[in-house]
């Protein structure tokens, strides 16, 4: 399934006409911090907060800087993409100084609202503002995600080397750059730390159904698969309990799954309640750079890996480890694209 970043506009003058003039003009100030606490909404995407990292950890974000700043969380929850539009309603109505974009799919909604109330704060994870409209009130929360999916691209290059093998696979949610950035990297330096390391790459096109994405790994698996990485969310860790139950290795995605199934070799972690967290603090101390992005990676800690097997060798740790120096220092740029 192909999935279009288009939404129909059609109504969306007619939802936001309802909204009051005080609303409207209740957003950030841009001339400094708020002198009463802000409040500050986050609308996630269509796996909810109940997912194991990707949102939840938003939430947590949103929740730790509420509280730093003496202000108001107001967490909206999307069960699917036609609730977008009316938890921004919410968030504009609530007088949201803040409205965050759970992720790349929300784009589009984003580019609406951030146009129709400009003293309101915008901001974006897992993509850039221009891809939403471009405005001065918008902030893209990016993530360089292929420096993660890079780490454990060499871990999995040497797990499958251990076990006789030379092919790794990436079970991947939607078709997205987002996913896509975890996978490239993944592939670029498992081909390099192992030479002739095979990465197979399918998607479920779910981030939720579970079941999707373990029949993928069963797929991956039968071609020859020794380790699977998950980019797919909640749905992802149906691939991981597959791939242990058949007796191979599995690594997750964005949170610490170590304790998702039996046999998981490591996770490609990524910081979402840290972005939310600093979007949220410049809003209300009046930092707030709107036409900008920002980006969380290796060097500022931003993107890393999670717990380790205490099967994987130190030598393979020491080798891990030397990538992460090289990208830090600059001498390696895993790509954000997958390579073909």
């Amino acid at each position: 399934m192909k999935v279009s970043r288009w939404l129909a506009v059609a109504g969306v003058v007619a939802l936001v006409a309802s909204i009051s003039t005080t609303a409207a003009m209740g957003g950030g100030s841009k001339a400094g911090a708020h002198s009463a606490a802000i409040k500050a909404a986050l609308v996630s995407d269509i796996a909810g907060f109940n997912d194991n990292g990707f949102n939840k950890n938003q939430l947590k974000g949103l929740k730790v800087a509420a509280a730093k700043v003496g202000g108001t969380a107001i967490p909206l929850v999307s069960h699917s993409q036609s609730d977008y539009k009316p938890n921004y309603n919410t968030a504009v109505r609530d007088g949201a100084n803040v409205v965050v974009a759970a992720g790349f799919l929300l784009a589009d909604t984003m580019k609406l609202y951030a146009k129709q109330f400009p003293k309101v704060d915008f901001a974006i994870t897992d993509d850039s503002y221009k891809a939403a409209g471009g405005y001065s009130n918008e902030q893209g929360i990016t993530y360089a995600t292929q420096e993660a999916g890079c780490l454990v691209g060499v871990l999995a290059a040497e797990e499958a080397k251990a076990m006789g093998g030379n092919t790794i696979a990436a079970t991947g949610g939607i078709k997205i750059p987002p996913v896509d950035s975890y996978i490239a990297g993944y592939k670029y330096c498992a081909a390099k730390a192992v030479p002739g390391t095979k990465t197979i790459v399918q998607y479920s096109n779910s981030f939720t159904d579970e079941a999707a994405c373990s029949t993928v790994a069963q797929n991956e698996i039968g071609q020859g698969a020794e380790v699977v990485f998950q980019v797919a969310g909640l749905c992802g860790d149906g691939a991981l309990k597959e791939a242990s139950k058949l007796g191979k290795w599995g690594v997750g995605v964005d949170a610490d799954e170590y304790h998702v199934a039996s046999k998981i070799l490591t996770s490609a972690v990524k910081k979402t309640d840290v972005g939310v967290e600093d979007v949220v603090e410049s809003v209300a101390n009046g930092t707030f750079k709107g036409g900008t992005d920002i980006t969380l990676n290796l060097k500022n800690n931003g993107v890393g890996v999670g717990t380790i097997s205490p099967k994987v060798p130190k030598s393979w740790i020491t080798l891990m480890n030397s990538y992460k120096a090289k990208i830090i220092a600059g001498t390696l740029k895993p790509p954000a694209v997958i390579p073909k």
